[in-house]
């Protein structure tokens, strides 16, 4: 293998924000955050949303915060109309 082409491989914990879990591994990925883990300094980078809190892979709907989103939409884009097309003859 050719030295020096390719990235850095870091211990990083991966943090799921909604339940908490976390997960132990290696990435090319940083933070700013660290944290010490059995003797070895992990980047910790934060996720919305893992395999311990998707629908799919949990089998439970969670409610998730999209209320209100068609209303704002209404409010900012409801009152804009499409320009009629010139019409030919």
């Amino acid at each position: 293998m050719k030295a020096d082409i390719h990235p850095k491989y870091n211990p990083v914990v991966f943090v799921d924000i909604t339940t908490g879990r976390r997960f132990i591994t290696r990435s090319t990925v940083t933070s700013a955050k660290k944290e010490e883990i059995d003797g070895v300094e992990h980047y910790v980078v934060s996720c919305g949303i893992t395999s311990d809190s998707h629908p799919f892979f949990t089998g439970k709907n969670q409610f998730v915060d999209t209320e209100g989103r068609i209303d704002k939409f209404q409010k900012r884009f409801g009152s804009v109309r499409r320009a009629k097309k010139p019409t030919l003859g």
